[in-house]
């Protein structure tokens, strides 16, 4: 299959305004040569993990930025030359009768001398006062091929901020990639979890902020509410809980009715502080409004400490202790 301009060039991670600083000689330095490997198979022996650092419902991630300090990246040594760039990445899709599954790929591109020409120029010096903005680009999981079969993972150079040069950018947005291997890594949303318009992992976020110290007493004023809520239930694995973010797998969820609805907000309204307690949720929901309206997010355990917590869309979060009822109201499908 081939496919023109790639969107594997670079990711902005994390918009910022501008910061001015001094970025001194380390911007500068040079890596040594690549290490060279004697045959290339696959990205799934190579780099069967590239590309997988996003968690839902901020999907999952991507490497890190390739960097000298990685002993198998650095510059081209001019004895290697390079016939072909493999980029090892995941991307998500429909899965066949709903939801949406990962899926792990392998591109590869032929016409690669603009790329080539890209990775052989200097990083770029300054010593003086300069303004880079904050963004993260992440470049992809690239591999370098000779005629021979070998390969190596190029270093990539940089401007004055430490991130890709722009030729570098520019040549991997112009690649033309042929893909030549895909294969199903996981699910990312279930036709279950589509259906009730819930993602299908999140996490448990009154045992983060519990654990954090941050949350007040609950505040009854910021929790009644006028707009729809959307109920979504997670399961949480043994293996994750006691974690620093429990994550949790969809069990069932959907539009609340009106009356449940107002039941539930009776019952949080009502609600008194939170009594002191360690013991993980097997099971929490999360309440809120649909198609990203603004308005709190509600977060209730149904077990251990049976907690909840109101995080506003602006100012502090509300910690308070939820009871037999609320569990019962919200604890079934």
């Amino acid at each position: 299959m081939r496919s023109g301009r790639t969107a594997l060039a670079v990711a902005l991670l994390a918009l910022g305004g501008c910061a001015g600083g001094s970025v001194g000689p380390e911007v500068g330095d040079e890596p040594g040569p690549a290490r060279i490997v004697e045959k290339w198979t696959s990205c799934a022996e190579a780099a069967p993990r590239a590309g997988a650092g996003v968690v839902l419902p901020a999907p999952d991630g991507a490497e890190p930025a390739p960097t000298g300090d990685d002993p198998a990246i650095g510059r081209i040594d001019p004895a290697f030359t390079p016939v072909a760039a493999v980029i090892c990445g995941r991307e998500t899709r429909p899965r066949p009768g709903g939801g949406a599954e990962q899926v792990a790929t392998e591109r590869r591109a032929d016409d690669i001398a603009a790329l080539v020409a890209a990775l052989r120029l200097p990083n770029r010096r300054t010593y003086g006062e300069i303004a880079c903005t904050l963004d993260m680009v992440v470049p992809p999981w690239l591999a370098l091929l000779d005629e021979r079969g070998r390969w190596l993972r190029p270093y990539l150079p940089t401007d004055v901020c430490g991130k890709p040069r722009a030729e570098v950018r520019a040549a991997l947005d112009g690649l033309r990639l042929t893909t030549v291997d895909s294969r199903t890594v996981g699910q990312v949303g279930s036709p279950a979890a589509e259906a009730a318009g819930c993602e299908q992992r999140w996490a448990d976020m009154v045992w983060v902020e519990s654990t954090a110290g941050r949350p007040g007493p609950p505040t009854p004023a910021t929790i009644p509410a006028t707009e729809p809520l959307r109920l979504c239930v997670y399961q949480v694995p043994p293996s994750e809980q006691h974690g620093g973010k429990p994550a949790g797998d969809f069990a069932y969820g959907g539009p609340l009715s009106p009356d449940r609805q107002t039941a539930v907000l009776r019952a949080l309204a009502a609600a008194g502080p939170a009594t002191a307690c360690a013991t993980p949720a097997s099971r929490f929901a999360v309440l809120r409004p649909p198609d990203g309206a603004a308005g709190p997010d509600r977060y209730v355990e149904l077990d251990g400490c049976r907690r909840f917590l109101v995080v506003p869309p602006a100012g502090r979060a509300q910690l308070g202790q939820g009871d037999a009822t609320l569990t019962e109201l919200l604890g079934r499908d």
